[in-house]
């Protein structure tokens, strides 16, 4: 359709962005470490990286797997990391080998690892102390070789890192002692990296940089084939858009408190600021909301990016309240919708407005958002990025006029190169031009404002992250018990959904708390239903596929509710 959008895009925000200005990330990041080198790059726990240092370190790790484990370009590396210098380090270190990253949540269970890294044909893992068990469990039914365990304060000054990580073990007793003979230890591989030459590695725009792992619109966990240059794209017209925010090159105090495995926080707070020389502040228990905010008294932030969850746990904190917000510039919502009253509630506390984003992993994932100068909530995920075209179609993929609702289809150099060895999956939602269908259902407004209406397929999303009923199904179908079972997602204040599971069972002993026990040992914790109904049939179509839409009307409801 015509861009109507353009003509209110916010002054001195360019229409279009180039894709090429830098040839990889690794370009972008070496462009950075040359003009900001002796500013500090990561803050952690009280401990300071500057950019040089942050070049030498992933240049050792680059090194080491070049020379030590003989790892080539475009073979992929998994990160099972949460939000710590080990991970920065080990995902530039990874690109400059010209390798592909595997991002793996570090709260999965051994099956859901097992299926990433199976699908992914993953080699090697760099993972944290305390989830070694979940990767011992796995190594018998892949191909893992190599894995490389580190620990919260492996990079930090070396009288620091020691006591910080006995406390750890022995004191606080939060990173169990592990025993694997055949791991490498993350620092041994850094010294190892550096007695030997790195050598650099011509990566270009094409080459793929992640295997993003998301569920699409429906069905089991697929790798989103992330290209270097996709994920330059999404930098350049995130940084377009923000380019009015009156940001200062080498003095921004960037907020990482979403999980860097998460494509938004990965792209947004890992690569779109690196052009100005962020310090960034990583957090890694965005949990412990008393923590956080003890963090975020010790800076004068300017950047804070997060989903809608974290910022209501925010904003009922007495001690939030007493923070300084002078400095603040941007704060951005996505991952999920942002509710009206948490946007009206941190606009009126902070005097930023909380601007709401939108995107989807296989477009990098950035699509719309909110202008920096939105005085109030509208409801819409705001205008789509430089050099994006966006459409409504109906179900026969035909384009709708404005305000008519369809689903939601994307053009742009963000757009993934398809799923990873899935062509059928890939051509279900790619069109032979370029087009990707969204799966979401949205209108367009005659100025081009664009409001998300209803999800086509079923996908549930929890706290920002995505939860594909056809995992939790197959989990809970593995139950000796179960006759049969489907899940949706039910609104919730505090998580956006929550999931819903309707079960037939065969014994009818079977509770809900026998069937959390079983969840917890199979599924992430955001995976796990927190409500279930017992009924003795489920609604069904003449061919016997279960109808979830059914389920979602009042007369499948609250029969038997646990």
């Amino acid at each position: 359709m015509e861009r109507i959008w353009l003509k209110h895009y916010p002054a001195g925000v360019t229409f279009d962005i180039n894709p090429d200005v830098y040839t990889s990330i690794v370009d972008l990041f070496e462009t950075a470490v040359s003009r900001f080198g002796k500013k500090t790059a990561l803050y952690h726990m009280g401990s300071t990286m500057t950019y040089k240092a942050l070049e030498k370190k992933s240049r050792y790790f680059a090194s080491f797997l070049q020379n030590v484990l003989n790892l080539k370009p475009g073979d992929r590396l998994a990160i099972m990391l949460p939000n710590t210098m080990q991970y920065i380090v080990s995902v530039i270190g990874a690109l400059r080998a010209g390798m592909t990253v595997v991002n793996v949540n570090p709260l999965y269970t051994a099956r859901e690892l097992e299926h990433q890294v199976n699908d992914a044909q993953v080699d090697t893992i760099v993972v944290m102390s305390n989830f070694v068990e979940t990767v011992k469990t796995t190594l018998p039914k892949t191909r893992l070789k190599h894995v490389i365990v580190t620990e919260i304060a492996d990079l930090f000054p070396q009288w620091k890192s020691g006591l910080i990580n006995f406390i750890a073990r022995r004191i606080k007793k939060v990173a169990p002692t592990f025993h694997m003979p055949d791991a490498i230890l993350f620092k041994k591989a850094l010294k190892q990296g550096a007695r030997a030459s790195f050598q650099p590695v011509e990566v270009c725009g094409e080459d793929i940089a992640f295997l993003q792992y998301t569920g699409g619109t429906t069905g089991v966990s697929k790798g989103a084939k992330l290209s270097h240059r996709n994920m330059i794209a999404n930098v350049e017209q995130a940084y377009a858009w923000m380019s009015q925010s009156q940001i200062k090159e080498g003095q921004e105090i960037l907020i990482t408190a979403l999980p860097l495995y998460h494509i938004f926080s990965l792209m947004m707070n890992g690569f779109a600021f690196l052009k100005v020389g962020v310090k960034n502040v990583l957090i890694t228990n965005p949990k412990d909301i008393p923590g956080l905010i003890r963090e975020l008294s010790k800076h004068r932030f300017t950047i804070f990016s997060g989903v809608n969850t974290l910022f209501k746990a925010l904003l009922r904190h007495r001690n939030f309240k007493k923070l300084d917000f002078s400095s603040l510039k941007i704060a951005i919502g996505g991952g999920m919708a942002v509710h009206k009253q948490v946007a009206a509630d941190w606009a009126a506390l902070t005097g930023v407005p909380l601007l709401e984003a939108y995107g989807l992993t296989e477009a990098s994932p950035g699509v719309c958002c909110n202008p920096l100068g939105a005085e109030k909530f509208s409801g819409s995920i705001g205008y789509p990025f430089p050099s994006t075209d966006i459409k409504i179609v109906d179900h026969q993929g035909i384009e709708l006029p404005v305000e008519a609702v369809g689903e939601l289809c994307v053009h742009g150099p963000q757009v993934m190169q398809g799923y990873w060895n899935r062509p059928q999956e890939t051509m279900d939602v790619l069109t032979e031009d370029g087009w990707l269908r969204t799966g979401d259902i949205a209108k367009i407004d005659a100025e081009g404002q664009v409001f998300i209406v209803d999800r086509k397929k079923d996908m549930i999303v929890v706290s920002g992250y995505n939860v594909y009923p056809n995992e939790v199904e197959t989990a809970i179908a593995e139950h000796p018990d179960v006759l049969e079972v489907a899940v949706i997602g039910e609104p919730n204040e505090n998580t956006g959904e929550v999931i819903k599971a309707f079960v037939v069972r065969k014994d009818e002993s079977l509770t809900r708390e026998k069937l959390m026990a079983f969840c917890r040992e199979r599924l992430t914790f955001y995976k796990i239903p927190k409500h279930y109904e017992f009924c003795g049939e489920l609604p069904k179509t003449n061919v016997g596929k279960i109808l979830r839409r059914a389920l979602r009307e009042e007369r499948f409801r609250n029969k038997n509710v646990q």
